[in-house]
């Protein structure tokens, strides 16, 4: 039982190799890779279930919506545990909860049973995306911290990329439920990998009583402001509950403030969200996935609209996350080397804003919308790395993975503030696509513009916030 509970040494031939930390990178890019594909796969399946379990689009919805309210409610918790308890051990955890609770879902006999083991799965992915930040920041010299964020964000487009398509020729020959099996044997290879490449914790946070109290109030927060986004964007609640559930969101946060600033052992140190440095780069997290997943909602309904096929128009989407990937591996190598991460961010969000910019001029052509997207992941793949080694420059090891939980938090959250964001400017435009399609781009345009300006208004320095930088 005590090597169930202890993290385990790597081999010696593979830590002292010159490779070690990519090694311990590519381990990580399996459960970035596997986390996306899996977010954008489930939905393709939506139809197939309706058929078998005789139930509404709305209900099976809750397919998705209940694994994004456990994932963002659970994020910061899992990654204060990780830095208590050792980020690997929870790390490899995770992938062990998700891949049993990914067979349970193919094998689920009802849709209630599968909504459940859909639950167990995102605590599983919690676990795993809190630590995937902090197991590359910790892996890799920090002169190439962004090199390896990069390579974690690429993994995540590609799994987004492939998602939909994969997600359809599953359901078309093996059946729905091989979308939750495909996990099975790269959740395994993920452990064997994770145990003989992953680091061990250098730097553990303080331990203590669990903050139980703050994690509820969190998750009241997190849960009720997604569930807001969700009915804005077409979840069948009455339109009221909006009000209320924004209303309790504020409540509980403002209650987590409070409780944090005094809790012996507190969740998440408040002096973290009073650092600017880590306060805008949350922000940009959420700015960033807000403008990532916007497009991912607004142009199929576009093209379709005005006549492309649904064939074309998935291709034409992927130009979106295949620019992010590319980037996001690339970008490092093309700017000049003297170019801080603040000035990265900018030119990622400034490129990401003219990519809305085009797709706001023609929506509907595909060529404009193949360019429009191919520029906003491009600026994306660039901004996303640079912001998140900003963050996590900002502070020390210790933390690493409780900040990672954040910034993980952060963009969920903007993922369905973009699609809550893109159905609302459709449902201003009166229905009309024509008008819509010029809308939702622009709004998106304007959050990207206003991450530039928030990452131009920053000063990074070691030492800038409450913490003493990495030490």
């Amino acid at each position: 039982m005590r090597d169930l509970l202890r993290e385990s040494r790597r081999p010696h031939r593979v830590r002292e190799h010159p490779y070690a930390p990519w090694f311990a990178v590519g381990a990580v890019c399996i459960g970035a890779f596997m986390g996306q594909l899996d977010a954008s796969i489930v939905t393709l399946a939506f139809p197939a279930m309706e058929r078998e379990f005789g139930a509404s689009l709305a209900a099976v919805q809750w397919v998705s919506l209940g694994y994004l309210l456990v994932l963002v409610a659970l994020l910061a918790g899992a990654g204060r545990l990780a830095d208590v308890a050792g980020r690997k051990l929870v790390y490899l955890y995770g992938f062990v909860v998700f891949t049993v609770a990914s067979a349970a879902c193919g094998l689920a006999p009802s849709l209630a049973v599968l909504v459940a083991c859909r639950l167990v799965q995102a605590a599983g992915a919690a676990m795993l995306q809190a630590n995937s930040v902090a197991l590359v920041v910790s892996s890799v010299p920090r002169a190439r911290m962004r090199a390896g964020l990069g390579m974690q964000a690429a993994a995540q487009a590609l799994g987004l990329a492939l998602g939909p398509a994969l997600g359809g020729v599953l359901v078309a020959t093996a059946g729905w439920r091989w979308v939750f099996w495909i996990n099975v044997p790269v959740g395994c290879a993920a452990v064997v990998a994770g145990r003989y490449l992953l680091p061990r914790t250098r730097q553990r946070g303080r331990g203590g009583r669990f903050d139980w109290q703050g994690l509820i109030l969190l998750a009241a927060s997190t849960s009720a402001l997604l569930l807001a986004a969700s009915v804005i964007s077409g979840l069948e609640l009455p339109s009221w509950s909006v009000p209320v559930l924004l209303a309790v969101a504020a409540g509980a946060a403002i209650g987590f403030w409070r409780w944090e600033a005094r809790a012996p052992s507190a969740l998440i140190d408040t002096a973290l969200l009073r650092d600017r440095v880590v306060a805008a780069g949350l922000a940009g997290a959420l700015g960033g996935y807000l403008v990532l997943f916007g497009p991912l909602v607004s142009i199929p309904q576009v093209l379709v609209a005005g006549g492309t096929g649904e064939l074309v128009a998935g291709l034409v989407l992927t130009a979106l996350p295949g620019g992010f990937a590319a980037s996001a591996l690339i970008g490092d190598r093309l700017l000049p080397r003297a170019w801080g991460d603040r000035r990265r961010c900018v030119v990622g969000a400034v490129a990401a804003a003219a990519g809305c910019a085009l797709l706001a001029a023609d929506p509907a052509a595909e060529g404009w919308a193949v360019a429009g997207l191919a520029l906003t992941g491009a600026g994306l793949g660039l901004f996303v790395p640079a912001n998140n080694t900003v963050v996590m420059a900002a502070v020390p090891e210790r933390v690493s993975a409780t900040v990672g939980g954040m910034v993980n938090m952060a963009r969920g959250i903007g993922t369905a503030l973009g699609i809550a964001a893109v159905t609302l400017a459709l449902h201003l435009a009166g229905g009309s696509h024509a008008a819509g399609a010029h809308a939702a781009p622009a709004v998106l345009a304007a959050v990207a513009l206003l991450a530039a300006l928030t990452a131009s208004g920053r000063v990074v320095r070691p030492g800038a916030g409450p913490y003493p930088g990495r030490s």
